[in-house]
């Protein structure tokens, strides 16, 4: 049975009121990334336009963070660092990774990807590079221009599968792929879910496929298998080998086949089903995903690796498999979820950016 450890945010006051959402060291705002190693915790705080770092793992609840990026201070928030500029702060943060010791930051409604050549231990550091626009003060999609595979609109999620770079390009309608770290400018060695870098169709133009995304948010994976949460379809898609061009999945979750998109907002989600799941994670041999709008997290306790609609092992925050409630329509509790956003997976530690709670949960998952 997992376990939840800590609770990163204010406490909820009562019921399903929300806890406080005014920025502190240790007040979050509808978090929506979150990135977990054997050392820190760093957390999109995408409310507050800002990113947080802990530099230890946190093993109190409430416990303050290290570090705070996009805001001048722990106390501030607005995004473009309440106005400064793209060039000073964030407008929703998403996906945050650290590879190869360099911090990745999807700073989303900027269109571009932030890096930090070192996981910063001053709060304001400003980031070193940007990926996706001419330079720090470059915000708009695709460049302000025509989409090309060196452009972003509205990027989502970061992963690093197997030593590939991966960004899910979510307003573009596809995954792009750089082998290794991508330097500024360079163009990526693969699109998945288009026919090229130019094209942007959602499903490319048509009904649900293998070969399509609609609202491709997150990206994981092992030596063997990729696999991205596609939201807008409701579903995560697999690829088994890695793809090295762009070609169809092989395994859907969520759906009864490839062709599906279907969302079940009135029936009891089962084992199966998916309702925007916006997280994926692979850690230890389990798949592990943010079924969003289910309030809910499931656990495939041995990677899928083809197939279609094969159920979930583990839930976490419901009582079982039928349910799907906002806190199970009670109150706040540690165990609880309120549209989980974000996830990721060290060991047998999970954490979880609970969103709709404004918080952060890290959950013991070695049962």
């Amino acid at each position: 049975m997992a376990r939840p450890l800590v609770w990163i945010g204010a406490y909820s006051p009562g019921a399903l009121t929300l806890p406080p959402a005014n920025p502190t060291p240790s007040h979050l705002y509808a978090p929506r990334g979150v990135y977990l190693d054997d050392r820190m915790l760093i957390v999109a705080d995408s409310g507050n336009h800002r990113v947080l770092i802990w530099h230890n793992i946190p093993d109190c609840d409430g416990q303050p963070a290290d570090v705070a990026l996009g805001q001048p201070d722990f106390f501030s928030e607005g995004p473009q660092a309440a106005g400064r500029g793209p060039r000073y702060g964030m407008y929703l943060p998403t996906g945050v990774i650290v590879v190869e010791g360099r911090l990745y930051v999807a700073d989303s409604w900027n269109h571009r990807i932030l890096v930090w050549n070192r996981v910063p231990e001053a709060t304001n550091t400003p980031p070193d590079r940007v990926i996706g626009q001419a330079d720090l003060d470059g915000c708009e999609p695709n460049r302000g221009g025509a989409v090309t595979g060196r452009g972003f609109y509205w990027p989502y999620g970061i992963g690093w599968v197997a030593g590939r770079f991966y960004v899910a390009d979510t307003g573009n309608r596809r995954v792009l792929g750089w082998n290794g770290v991508p330097e500024d400018r360079q163009p990526p060695d693969l699109v998945l879910g288009q026919n090229d870098e130019f094209d942007h169709a959602e499903n490319r133009g048509d009904s649900p496929s293998a070969h399509s995304f609609r609202w491709p948010h997150a990206i994981a994976g092992d030596d063997t298998t990729l696999y991205v949460a596609d939201a807008g379809n409701h579903r995560v898609s697999g690829w088994t080998p890695l793809p090295e061009r762009d070609a169809p999945a092989c395994l859907v979750l969520g759906q009864r086949d490839m062709h599906s998109a279907r969302e079940m907002p009135h029936m009891p989600p089962g084992p199966s089903a998916l309702r925007f799941p916006y997280a994926v994670a692979c850690a230890a041999g389990r798949l592990i995903v943010a079924d969003t709008a289910n309030n809910r997290v499931l656990v495939w306790t041995t990677l899928p690796r083809e197939g279609a609609f094969l159920p979930a092992d583990m839930v976490i925050g419901q009582p079982d498999f039928a349910g799907n409630g906002e806190n199970r329509w009670q109150s706040v509790e540690h165990d609880t979820l309120c549209w989980p956003y974000g996830i990721s997976c060290h060991n047998n530690r999970l954490a979880i950016a609970d969103s709709g709670n404004n918080r952060v949960m890290i959950w013991d998952i070695s049962a």
